[in-house]
């Protein structure tokens, strides 16, 4: 209704001139007192006429918004679907729409070449970065009590390479993502191999059972996210711990609860959830809502220089490609509990 309102609006004055030839026979014909039977026939005649061009002028105009409303929601639309232009007016309105459309298109196509140009230079420089850095660690490791220190430093310089890759890879992880049912276990302990040395320079104690559990997932994936939390986590703390165990939702008679488990299976599992939680200086409640924002570091963040914001940001971004969930509690001086969440598709129970 608001539609046609809107085209009678539009056509208003082209309604008054098709009345004012009924108008002026009305009077005409009274005047001259002629007879009021075809002066009826007239008017009906002129009214249906006029009716008849007002609907179909409305259907091609209703016709025409659909298209454009369609354009507008989609503005990489074929323009070629549209109607042939009625009159030099749409001719001209419909090349005006061509030649932005293109530019458009070549806007795009070269923020895209040049967005690729640029990853791929990325990629490579971090590729090459990787040779230097290996043939430091191999004459540093001649002597590692010595190069404690040092070796230490160039783990930090590896793991922030690794995250530009990651980052780099995440652009378009469906084509290198390679899904199969992998030990949970594996994966945890290849982190916590990798991350040994820091738990040993900085005194903390690791809390971890074996699982005998699969997940469907991405091994290589996987890894790295838990990989990134472990390092948040030896970051930000400085006494105690880190723990790392698993939590399986039953589905009781009464209503489901979480309950944390050992290696036992059971028939009831829900979902799945890696639990890695520490003894840190936890995160403030106000930056939990933002902890997974690119580039966000938070108060903690702003007081350590080495924070970038990325290692979250990617963590979620794959979590959510693999089809898993990641969330996070956390007590300001207590510590933090990251969940990883896995759905019962995922699993393959014992």
């Amino acid at each position: 209704m608001k539609l046609f309102l809107d085209y009678i609006n539009k056509i208003k004055f082209y309604i008054i001139l098709h009345l004012f030839p009924v108008m002026l026979a009305e009077i005409i014909f009274f005047l001259y007192q002629l007879p009021i039977e075809p002066m009826v026939y007239v008017t009906v005649f002129w009214l249906l006429t006029g009716i008849c061009a007002c609907l179909n002028g409305f259907y091609r105009y209703r016709k025409k918004v659909q298209q454009l409303e369609l354009i507008a929601a989609a503005p990489d639309i074929n323009l070629s679907q549209l109607d042939s232009p009625v009159g030099q007016a749409e001719r001209l309105q419909q090349e005006i729409m061509q030649q932005l459309d293109q530019m458009r298109i070549d806007v795009e196509t070269a923020s895209q070449k040049s967005s690729e140009d640029m990853t791929d230079y990325y990629t490579m420089w971090a590729h090459q970065i990787k040779t230097p850095i290996f043939a430091l660690r191999l004459l540093l490791q001649e002597s590692p009590e010595e190069n404690k220190e040092k070796l230490s430093e160039l783990f930090k310089i590896e793991q922030y390479v690794e995250m530009v890759l990651g980052y780099l890879r995440t652009e378009d992880m469906s084509s290198d993502l390679k899904l199969s049912h992998c030990s949970l276990d594996r994966i945890i302990r290849d982190q916590i191999h990798k991350y040994a040395g820091i738990f040993v320079s900085k005194k903390l104690t690791l809390t971890y059972e074996s699982i005998s559990q699969d997940v469907l997932t991405d091994e290589k994936w996987l890894g790295f996210v838990i990989g990134q939390i472990l390092s948040n986590a030896l970051k930000y703390t400085r006494t105690g711990g880190i723990r790392i165990y698993l939590e399986k939702k039953l589905s009781l008679d009464t209503d489901d609860v979480s309950i944390s488990v050992g290696n036992d299976g059971c028939n009831k599992v829900e979902n799945l959830t890696l639990v890695i939680e520490d003894t840190g200086i936890g995160i403030r409640a106000e930056d939990i809502p933002r902890i997974f924002e690119k580039g966000y570091t938070g108060v903690n963040g702003r007081d350590d220089n080495r924070a970038t914001g990325i290692g979250l940001y990617l963590s979620n971004k794959i979590m959510h490609k693999l089809g898993h969930r990641l969330y996070i509690t956390s007590t300001e001086g207590k510590g933090t509990k990251v969940f990883l969440e896995f759905s019962v598709n995922d699993l393959n129970m014992y």
